[in-house]
């Protein structure tokens, strides 16, 4: 039997319907390496994510995720679960977030609803979002830009060859205590998300377009055929 695992990418609840997902799976949520900003090379790590976020209206691209444990004892980080995919993002609130290893599954939302699709059961799960965006990391990576109005920011320390931003969430409730943006040169890089229960996800990206040309109708989902339909709300 396989093992779920809970996290949010809206919402703060830990039970919400977008956070139950297969093992190895971690919605998030979500970061992305986007294409340089050329000017903003010497600018400090908080310009530069402002830029980024008023800068890239659209992207799509490739994802990599690991969820880890760490041993605070010794400090010592332990992976247990990779995934990998395809993302593609309009602001506010547009997204398809597909993960093609180790299993198939689609997350979407079409700015107003979400819709989660598993082919093996094939059964999509819809649910109304109204202002779940929240401080959530969907927020950060796919909201509107007043991100100042859910989170307090400020630059964290260098590493791994990344200068680093935090997220705190102001909302008491949120899944997650922090979220780490890295930034390399005006490229968006990586992403830590760390929750209440000692796991941080880690995400990585490439071969990312910033603001691409979209079809009329990108995100309207389409429910597979003969799929069975739930509504969580």
């Amino acid at each position: 039997m396989q093992k779920k695992i809970t996290a949010s990418l809206v919402g703060h609840k830990s039970n919400n319907m977008f956070a139950k997902i297969k093992s190895g799976r971690l919605i998030v949520g979500l970061s992305f390496s986007i294409v340089m900003l050329p000017s903003l090379a010497s600018a400090n790590v908080l310009e530069q994510f402002k830029s980024f976020v008023n800068g890239a209206q659209s992207a799509m691209g490739d994802f990599s995720q690991q969820l880890v444990k760490i041993d605070a004892a010794t400090n010592t980080q332990r992976v247990f679960s990779t995934s990998s995919g395809t993302f593609i993002f309009a602001r506010p609130g547009k997204f398809i977030w597909t993960y093609q290893k180790p299993y198939e599954q689609i997350f979407q939302v079409d700015g107003d609803k979400l819709y989660i699709y598993d082919k093996d059961l094939n059964h999509v799960t819809t649910k109304s979002l109204g202002n779940s965006l929240g401080s959530s990391p969907a927020a950060i990576l796919f909201g509107s830009n007043d991100l100042e109005k859910n989170f307090i920011l400020k630059e964290g320390k260098s590493k791994d060859g990344l200068e680093w931003l935090e997220a705190t969430p102001k909302a008491k409730d949120a899944t997650f205590g922090q979220i780490g943006i890295g930034l390399r040169n005006g490229f968006l890089e990586a992403m830590e998300l760390r929750d209440s229960f000692g796991q941080v996800s880690l995400l990585t990206f490439k071969n990312v377009v910033r603001n691409p040309i979209l079809s009329v109708g990108q995100f309207k989902f389409v429910v597979p055929k003969s799929a069975d339909v739930f509504d969580s709300n």
